[in-house]
């Protein structure tokens, strides 16, 4: 029985008891005070007229004794508390009921190939917005009803059911579904595992852990796949460092031996910072196609030649190797190779180990700073703190990595950072998207949500026939054919201005042309590699393939 339920009935029960209660009292009370004996049903007739407040009928001038006078008093007070609390026990939760917007319990639909993601978390949103732009089918299992129903009101396929039973497993439709997909937390990740395997052994089971050495726990549970985001954050931001040329394009989507694309950052300092795209002729001076770039924190496809650059820029470029590299140069980002420069990381957990273990690694001198100590902290003391941080080094750094696990305190660090050393590299995490915008305007160079990053590593999990370039926007790499550019160029189809992708490579038979422009005719059994957004390629697959 619900709560709601459950309240009707006492309150059923609590006002017979005073009914019966009050009917006994006036019929004995008229007998002794008044001499004016009442039946047991004309004194229950009294009772409710009094309750219901519609009056006494003729009994109103038979009260002549004090006695009876108080009592009648005291009753009609008892009788406008019962009618009170009858409005929130009984009448509001009905009346919401009714009025109010109800969250499926099970799907309505015969949904097939559809992804079943258990449950709503603060890292859900990225996933689901990636399923979203991807067109592909998916439900909540929520337990929570405020959380199920806010869902429910954005548009989201969700129903209220417990993902960690079979019987709310079931209700999704688990054994038609492509995946099933757990954000927990690490125990209740494994719950939910194990109640999927026993319900279908066939669907594919991929879980999240916040600690890595649990995933053995993950994988015994029945988890296909288990995605370490915090670990692979944290691997994400130590590369910054280690090398300006993190991201290239892996064997599944290779390219011939020499095309790369790649995530370029302009250093503080740099000669390109202040001036345009059109005005730093990065194309004609390194020969890298400029495919899309990031200012302070949102990506933004086949940007304008008037798009002014500045330090912390993230260009996304295409080229051969040896094109990258000048463009490394030019944005000074060759400061950041193997041995250069001393790195501060101000945090140690989970991201914050990764980040120092991939700089030892590649054998980076490294200075970490965390508010408890231990073996492996250099500084203990407040991250906010302008003299932790001195005595850190920060001042004389080359790199600041600040991995603190909550946002307000890395925003008020990353003022501090700036202020102690206004032309460090400092990259950071932030836990919610909406920190990243915030983060950059006080001054970081590079920032990491984890959410993003979770989010990415999942959709990946589950669509393994796209490419995913970059862990912090959504940004891809697909090879497709394209009938309707037959026969015209790559300007004639204005393919950047249509859906803000870039042609980065045509496969022609045996032959690989890396070298497109806007001149380049497209032939009839052309394979076309396009870079862009999810939702860029999607519109290029509309209008082209």
């Amino acid at each position: 029985m619900d709560t709601w339920k459950r309240r009707v009935v006492l309150y059923a029960v609590f006002l017979g008891v005073m009914l019966t209660f009050t009917a006994v009292a006036y019929r004995w009370g008229m007998r002794v005070y008044e001499n004016d004996p009442r039946t047991l049903i004309e004194s229950f007739q009294f009772a409710v007229e009094m309750f219901t407040t519609t009056g006494f009928g003729g009994d109103s001038s038979s009260w002549q004794s004090q006695q009876m006078h108080a009592f009648v008093a005291v009753m009609d007070l008892v009788g406008m508390m019962l009618l009170i609390g009858a409005l929130p026990v009984v009448a509001t939760p009905l009346l919401e009921s009714a009025f109010s917007t109800t969250v499926p319990r099970s799907l309505d639909t015969e949904l097939e190939d559809h992804v079943v993601v258990a449950s709503d978390t603060t890292r859900s949103d990225a996933l689901l917005d990636e399923f979203d732009s991807e067109d592909v089918p998916y439900v909540v299992v929520e337990p929570d009803p405020d959380r199920a129903l806010a869902l429910y009101e954005a548009g989201h396929m969700v129903i209220r059911a417990d993902p960690e039973t079979t019987a709310g497993l079931e209700s999704a439709r688990l054994g038609a579904a492509r995946a099933l997909v757990t954000d927990v937390s690490d125990r209740v990740d494994a719950s939910i595992v194990l109640a999927a395997k026993e319900l279908s052994t066939d669907v594919r089971a991929i879980s999240v852990v916040e600690d890595p050495s649990r995933e053995r726990y993950h994988r015994l549970a029945g988890a296909d796949e288990v995605l370490s985001p915090r670990s692979l954050l944290g691997e994400s931001l130590a590369s910054k460092v280690t090398t300006a040329v993190r991201t290239d394009l892996d064997e599944a989507v290779a390219i011939g031996d020499s095309l790369r694309i790649a995530e370029v950052s302009i250093h503080h300092g740099s000669g390109l910072a202040g001036s345009t795209l059109a005005g730093s002729q990065i194309g004609e001076r390194t020969g890298v196609d400029v495919i899309g770039a990031w200012f302070n924190g949102a990506f933004e496809a086949a940007p304008p030649p008037d798009a002014t650059l500045s330090a912390g820029t993230v260009l996304l470029v295409s080229g051969t190797e040896g094109q990258v590299e000048r463009l490394v140069d030019l944005t000074n980002s060759a400061a950041r190779r193997f041995g250069a420069g001393e790195t501060v990381v101000i945090g140690h957990g989970q991201v914050g180990k990764s980040v120092v273990n991939a700089l030892e690694a590649a054998d980076l001198p490294v200075t970490v700073v965390d508010h408890d100590g231990g073996e492996a902290i250099d500084v203990v003391g407040d991250a906010t703190d302008p003299e932790t941080l001195r005595e850190a080094g920060v001042a004389d750094a080359r790199t600041v990595v600040l991995a603190l696990p909550d946002d307000t305190t890395a925003e008020f660090a990353t003022l501090v950072v700036r202020d102690l050393a206004p032309n460090v590299e400092l990259l950071a995490r932030v836990a919610d998207p909406e920190s990243v915008p915030k983060m950059h305007r006080a001054g970081a160079d590079y920032v990491l949500s984890l959410s993003t990053v979770t989010g990415r590593m999942s959709a990946s999990a589950v669509l393994t026939d796209r490419d995913v370039l970059s862990l912090d926007t959504h940004v891809e790499v697909v090879r497709t054919e394209a009938p309707a550019m037959v026969g015209r160029t790559v300007g004639e189809a204005a393919v950047r201005e249509t859906t803000g992708c870039t042609v980065i490579a045509i496969e022609r038979g045996d032959d690989l042309v890396t070298d497109v422009g806007q001149e380049t005719r497209i032939e009839r059994g052309d394979e076309l590699v396009v870079a862009g957004t999810d939702e860029g390629v999607r519109a290029f697959e509309r209008a082209f393939a």
